[in-house]
């Protein structure tokens, strides 16, 4: 009898862990490739997609397939990166100028930290392999994207007036190397170490499009794609150079604003979220400190880590709902 309520409760286990995954599919299909389809789907509508027609206005399609073409070129050169070289361009993006022997060898070191701690704990030998790789894969790559994160912020923050500084002093009369000058040196770093580095192109003889390639490798942001590609832009058709940067300026700024209204208003719902994804750790090492008998049961008893496994698949699908549902891209 005991054997059957076990298969029973067992079987009942794998359906819920079934049904959660397809509703977890499910949830990501709705709040992330479905709107993806309908984007695309209206970019086709409006005639801002690669098959432009050009019907009406010959000119006006021409600039919009050029525009189109810099953007797929930009997307192009930035994919299909094996391991190592996404690796690479998360330390550059992190403003590191480490080689790839050291960060091989720190998470090699993160590695073993995470696997001494968790055998400190006294925790079951079977979950150190696991406990291992997290700390030596994942955990390096979670610091550089924070402070990749951390790093794209401080250089969007400026950007705006950094292109006010420019559109002043092309009506002055200055030259835009000069204006770039200005902004290398009045400016903090990253933005004021982008724009020098765009100046060091400059004196190599570097073209424009592999400045702008090279720059947006190490800062990848939406706002430093807009003005590659308005300079690239300006270069091959010309025009007022000013205006369009004053333009892009006063879109980055309503697009900033926008940004931080959408934050404030999905702060509330975020953190909601760090508490319940959190709520599982922190009863955990209550029940740790209470009764470490009681809590053990999951880890040394094969129902118990049934339900462990189940948890965590459960548990890792709801952060990925939560993280979709409440990150909106402006």
């Amino acid at each position: 009898m005991e054997f059957f309520d076990q298969t029973v409760l067992l079987v009942g286990l794998s359906a819920l862990m079934v049904f959660s995954t397809v509703v977890g599919f499910g949830a990501a299909y709705i709040f992330s490739i479905r709107p993806q389809i309908l984007l695309k789907r209206r970019m086709s509508s409006i005639g801002t997609s690669e098959k432009i027609s050009s019907v009406s206005n010959v000119g006006e399609n021409r600039r919009q397939r050029r525009i189109q073409e810099k953007i797929q070129n930009l997307k192009g050169k930035r994919n299909n990166k094996n391991m190592l070289e996404q690796i690479r361009l998360s330390m550059i993006h992190a403003g590191f100028r480490v080689s790839m022997r050291n960060y091989i060898f720190a998470a090699f070191l993160m590695g073993t930290a995470s696997a001494l701690i968790y055998l400190i704990f006294g925790l079951p030998i079977i979950g150190i392999i696991p406990i291992a790789l997290i700390g030596a894969i994942g955990l390096p790559k979670l610091i550089l994207n924070f402070i990749a994160a951390k790093r794209r912020k401080q250089f969007t923050v400026n950007f705006a007036d950094a292109l006010d500084v420019i559109v002043r002093g092309i009506s002055s009369g200055l030259p835009v190397s000069e204006c770039m000058n200005v902004i290398s040196k009045e400016f903090a770093d990253p933005l004021g170490a982008e724009f020098r580095m765009i100046k060091e192109g400059e004196r190599l003889g570097l073209s424009l499009e592999e400045i702008m390639r090279r720059g947006l490798e190490r800062m990848p942001t939406s706002e430093f794609k807009f003005f590659s590609i308005v300079l690239q832009i300006q270069r091959q058709t010309g025009g007022n150079l000013a205006t369009t940067l004053s333009n892009l300026s006063g879109v980055l700024r309503a697009r900033k604003g926008m940004k931080d209204k959408v934050g404030a208003l999905a702060s509330e719902a975020k953190s909601s979220a760090w508490i319940i994804g959190s709520l599982p750790f922190l009863v955990a090492g209550m029940l740790l400190l209470l009764d470490k008998e009681y809590l053990m049961l999951l880890f040394t008893t094969d129902l118990g880590n049934y339900l462990l496994y189940g948890g965590g698949v459960w548990m890792v699908l709801g952060v990925i709902v939560m993280k979709k549902m409440i990150n909106f891209e402006v």
